[in-house]
């Protein structure tokens, strides 16, 4: 049970890792182009809350691990 519910939490942080690329490579290229000062606020918004997307899922995993420790030695 833990292996799988371990593994389906990599995919989500690869997923949200992607999705961080994706979000940082637009706007990037959107700073090149004409960039307003709202929309630069949303992208960086929007990069934040999926970059701490990615640190609740490492958390997760670290937690998911000890209890898998833990159950092992018992």
């Amino acid at each position: 049970m833990f292996m799988e519910i371990a593994i389906s939490a990599i995919g989500i942080g690869v997923v949200l890792m992607v999705g961080y690329l994706v979000i940082s490579q637009v706007r990037s290229s959107l700073q090149n182009s004409t960039l307003d000062s709202a929309t630069n606020a949303s992208l960086l918004s929007t990069q934040a809350v999926v970059f701490s997307g990615f640190g609740l899922i490492a958390v997760g995993i670290i937690v998911l691990a000890a209890f898998g420790l833990i159950s092992i030695f018992k």
